[in-house]
Formats: structure tokens, C-alpha cells, sequence
């Protein structure tokens, strides 16, 4: 006689871990705990202690956590950890106009501000190959103003879709950031998530939606690096409110 017990159901489970160290952090970290070990030698632990703290903050700083990508046609995904400050037309940087580039006309942009809090690796918005990579060294100041966006020290990136379309993002130093690094170079091919680079110690990135896309974030929204949706083919601008 046939069992009446049903087969078990396949399951898989995600357990929490905690976020690895990019290796571009560790000398750092590594720096942090020297200092911390040196203080406590020196002074005993009443020195230790806030530089101990420094070395916790370093570390978090560099956390490089797993982000799952949402996959499908037309989607622009965040860049960036951190908060949406602006979503404005705007006229192309000139890195990023032209023939070679995104074009000539104004473009939607989206701003993403990132605290020292915020994981700061970056990763591209799209699956494509990448077509410039454009540094350009400029000034620090606050990088949730507008102008940061021409005077800053900035990295403009190109990505080409299969289907042809390019997207342009930039990011830009602030106060606090003094370096930018990539991660990819012209030529390379890169999946949508995909870590392209860092900005050490709080900054910004810009992300130009094409013509044909619709913001699918808010001002004062946050953003997941590789998870959020910020934009999407022939879809409407969404509504709400920031509370």
C-alpha cells in the first residue's frame, strides 16, 4: 500500500553573516588597530578605548556586503548605499555628451548622497561593456550641494547595453573623500551589481537615466547598492511622500 505521507517540501535557508572587509579597508583597519594596540601599551586602556572605536568604524566603513540583483529587461538598479537628494533635468557633463557618449540633450539625474555611514562600494546600474572610465580631479566641498556635481573630484563611467544603450553615472569626492577608485576600465564586461568601485569617506554618485526611463524612487528615499530599482523602461514616475 502506497504511502499517504506527502514528500518533503525542498527548502533552502540565507543565514545572516557579518559583512566582509573590503580588501581595499584592511590596511586601514589594520592601521586603526596598530594605533589602538600602541595607546593601550602607552597609556592603558582610557587611551585605548575611542581608538579602539575608530578601528570598529573603519572596518564598517569598508563592509562589503552580498547584495542579490533584481534581473530583468529595462531595469537601472542604485549604484549606491544611501539617500536620494536630488531627481532633476539636467544638462550632460561634457565627459558624458557627445556622439561618443550619452548624447547632447538633458537628461534626468539621480542624485544618491552617501554619510560615512553608508557602505561605500560602488556597483554599476546596468549589465553592459564599459566604454570610458574619466577621471577628473577638482575641489571637496559638501557633496549634497549641486555644483559638487561640476567642481568635485570626479570619476565619469560609460556602460553600454547589449542592445545598444548607454548609461552614464558619476562618481563624486566630498568633504571628507579624498580618492575615488575604479574597480573596471574601458572594455571590461560587467553584470548589473557588479562592484566597480569605492569613494573613501563619504561622497555622492549621479546616475543619468536614458530617454525612455521613468525614476522609480522618491526624494528622501534610501537606497540599496545592487538591490534598489531607480529606474525602468516605459514606466511611470512613482508618487509619495517622505515621512
Amino acid at each position: 500500500m502506497p504511502s499517504l505521507e506527502k514528500p518533503p517540501i525542498a527548502t533552502t535557508t540565507v543565514k545572516w553573516r557579518f559583512p566582509a572587509v573590503h580588501p581595499e579597508g584592511r590596511k586601514y583597519v589594520l592601521i586603526a588597530a596598530a594605533l589602538a594596540a600602541l595607546a593601550l601599551f602607552l597609556g592603558g586602556w582610557f587611551w585605548a578605548w575611542p581608538i579602539i572605536g575608530l578601528t570598529i568604524w573603519v572596518a564598517a566603513f569598508f563592509r562589503d556586503p552580498v547584495r542579490v540583483t533584481p534581473q530583468g529587461p529595462g531595469l537601472i538598479v542604485a549604484p549606491a548605499d544611501g539617500l536620494v537628494t536630488m531627481i532633476q533635468q539636467v544638462a550632460l557633463p561634457p565627459e558624458l555628451a557627445g556622439p561618443h557618449g550619452l548624447g547632447d540633450g538633458p537628461l534626468t539625474r539621480v542624485s544618491i548622497f552617501m554619510s560615512v555611514f553608508d557602505v561605500h562600494i560602488n556597483r554599476t546600474p546596468v549589465t553592459g561593456t564599459v566604454r570610458q572610465v574619466v577621471y577628473i580631479s577638482g575641489k571637496f566641498v559638501n557633496a549634497d550641494l549641486d555644483k559638487a556635481s561640476d567642481e568635485n573630484e570626479r570619476q565619469h563611467i560609460i556602460v553600454e547595453a547589449p542592445d545598444g544603450t548607454r548609461f552614464g553615472f558619476t562618481q563624486i569626492a566630498g568633504l571628507v573623500a579624498r580618492r575615488i577608485l575604479a574597480f573596471v576600465k574601458p572594455g571590461d564586461m560587467i553584470v548589473a551589481g557588479q562592484r566597480i568601485g569605492l569613494i573613501r569617506f563619504g561622497s555622492r554618485v549621479d546616475v543619468f537615466l536614458p530617454h525612455g526611463y521613468a525614476p522609480q524612487v522618491i526624494l528622501g528615499q534610501r537606497s540599496i547598492a545592487g538591490e534598489t530599482i531607480i529606474g525602468r523602461l516605459n514606466a511611470e514616475r512613482p508618487a509619495g511622500v517622505a515621512q
